[in-house]
């Protein structure tokens, strides 16, 4: 565990790779619940007959639902603690490069990006990798953005 506490040791890390988190497996109770929680149920989340004969042979996770845990799987990676807020700025990028069964086993990959100096503070830019385990491709990749204010 990476513990940030000030902006010049966050400057320092730009570009490094922070580690993995444990693994953790996803089970169809997440997914349902996600799906109450966003009102998407879809069939190939939560109708486990029906997505035996979809393209997946199974149930998937949601993309969102996926891309959620970036903040609960990074807390176990690094987490900081510099001075004044810390906000959730937004996402550059995401993409759902492999389809996440039910019952699969993910983990989180996090580098360090670019530390950059804005009129209100700093902004961090964070890569993200949720890796399934034993596949080639990864569940999802995004780059998250977070606001730094002293």
């Amino acid at each position: 565990m990476r513990v940030f506490t000030t902006f010049e040791e966050l400057t320092e890390a730009a570009g490094t790779e922070l580690g993995t988190s444990d693994w953790v497996t996803i089970d169809q109770r997440r997914v349902n619940q996600f799906a109450d929680a966003t009102g998407d149920h879809q069939w190939i989340h939560v109708d486990l007959e029906r997505a035996k004969e979809g393209p997946f042979g199974g149930t998937i996770a949601h993309g969102y639902l996926t891309l959620s845990l970036v903040p609960w799987l990074g807390s176990q990676v690094f987490t900081l603690r510099t001075p004044g807020a810390k906000l959730n700025y937004g996402v550059n990028k995401v993409r759902f490069p492999a389809p996440l069964l039910v019952g699969k086993r993910i983990r989180l990959h996090v580098t360090m990006g670019d530390v950059v100096d804005i009129p209100s503070g700093k902004q961090l830019t964070v890569h993200h990798t949720i890796e399934i385990e034993d596949e080639a491709k990864p569940a999802c990749v995004a780059e998250t953005v977070v606001l730094l204010l002293p």
